[in-house]
């Protein structure tokens, strides 16, 4: 059978001209701006390349692809019945480390290469009513409405501007130089630890930009039917991992409940670092606010560019990361098919060295770990090491921490 092929339009933010410009809005939070090479008509046809590289794609969308994505869900779902039927049996140590691994394993499946890309749209054009954006939920505290509003429209149309893509730090975090510094950042670090192990109800908490509706959620009543809607979907998943499936393995209660216990922190972690991967590494690009006035369909694909880095490592890795080892793909094509990124990443990769653009990319412990150095040299004082930040504060205290910052902060923010 073939699969019926809706071909898929890109949609972006209605904001975005598509048209020319005879100036380059895109603004660099970088004192060394990496575009300043760039015309605006290299820019509009760096734009038009990749709307052919992702028409080449789109129309040759087919039965190969279908076959994966379903291929893909009944591996996952096979996996997990596997590893739930034999935590049954969690009391001997080995199968509670099989079932353990296998269950992890079946969850980041779920929420990487199935549930994110499906949610995306990824595979609509397929018309198949049960593998629709419209319909699919995953395994996640988070429900995949909020999600799609959160990430797919929010995200994927202002990523990386300061002030207007809240993935940047969730919100909770100092994420570039030009960002103002508070004590408070001192915390980050170990904040982004308990927000990577707990990362699931902290996406959740986000979506529902709890910070910023608390004061007012007595008085906010769709605010209270979306948080409704996640206390539901959290006492459905808590019941599933935590009472259905423990009190199935009879006497093995207790070790079943800590084995799917584990099997989500793993998710978590996993989740969490790959999409550090993708924002954070040294070389990713962050962008003002009035980048996105007047933003070209070109500028668009620039920003996606500039704002994404990638992973390297094997096929298996590919698919554990949802493709967003390609990431740099995934945002310039949010709507293609995961499995696609690969073969295209070849032709991106020589668009970028061809305008003289860096093409952030690395293994996975260089990507995480740089990611991670990220987040605590900012929160940390610009140009202030951590021996500097411990020797002003034992001098002058808090007092000359700030004024350090205020010394420090570059006047590129806007």
């Amino acid at each position: 059978m073939t699969a019926t092929l809706e071909r898929p339009t890109r949609t972006t933010d209605a904001r975005i001209t598509g048209g020319r410009s005879e100036v380059v809005h895109t603004r660099v939070n970088a004192s060394d701006d990496p575009i300043a090479h760039l015309t605006p008509e290299d820019i509009e046809e760096i734009g038009r390349e990749l709307d052919e590289i992702r028409a080449s794609v789109m129309d040759d969308l087919g039965e190969a692809d279908a076959r994966y994505i379903r291929r893909m869900i009944s591996t996952q779902r096979y996996l997990e019945m596997g590893s739930r039927a034999v935590l049954l049996f969690s009391g001997n140590p080995i199968a509670w480390v099989a079932g353990t691994a296998g269950l992890s394993v079946a969850k980041i499946l779920d929420n990487m290469e199935i549930g994110h890309n499906i949610i995306h749209g990824q595979w609509d054009w397929m018309r198949d009513p049960k593998i629709h954006s419209s319909v699919w939920e995953w395994d996640n505290v988070t429900p995949a409405d909020h999600w799609k509003n959160s990430h797919n429209k929010v995200h994927h149309t202002y990523t990386n501007v300061v002030g207007h893509d809240n993935d940047l730090g969730y919100g909770i975090m100092r994420v570039d130089d030009a960002q103002k510094w508070y004590p408070a950042y001192l915390a980050q670090p170990l904040l982004n630890f308990v927000n990577a192990t707990f990362f699931e109800y902290g996406i959740a908490a986000y979506d529902l930009e709890l910070g910023a509706n608390w004061k007012t959620r007595q008085d906010n009543p769709q605010w209270q039917a979306e948080a409704k809607q996640v206390v539901n979907k959290i006492k459905k998943q808590a019941a599933k991992d935590y009472l259905l499936f423990p009190l199935l393995s009879g006497p093995n209660v207790v070790s079943t409940l800590a084995a799917n216990f584990v099997s989500n922190i793993v998710r978590n972690y996993w989740t969490h670092s790959v999409i550090m991967c993708g924002h954070f590494p040294a070389g990713v690009k962050t962008f003002t606010k009035t980048s996105i006035d007047g933003e070209t369909r070109g500028e668009w694909y620039l920003r996606q560019m500039l704002g994404s880095a990638n992973i390297s490592g094997s096929k298996a890795m590919h698919i554990a990361t949802g493709n967003l080892s390609y990431q740099i793909e995934h945002h310039l094509f949010p709507d293609m098919p995961s499995r696609r990124y690969q073969e295209i990443a070849p032709r991106i990769q020589a668009l970028f060295d061809h305008y003289g653009l860096d093409y952030v990319t690395g293994p996975l412990h260089r990507q995480v770990a740089s990611a991670w150095s990220e987040i605590i040299r900012l929160s940390l004082p610009n140009d202030t090491s951590l021996r500097q930040t411990v020797h002003i504060l034992r001098t002058k205290g808090m007092k000359g921490l700030k004024a350090r910052a205020r010394a420090t902060r570059p006047r590129v923010a806007g």
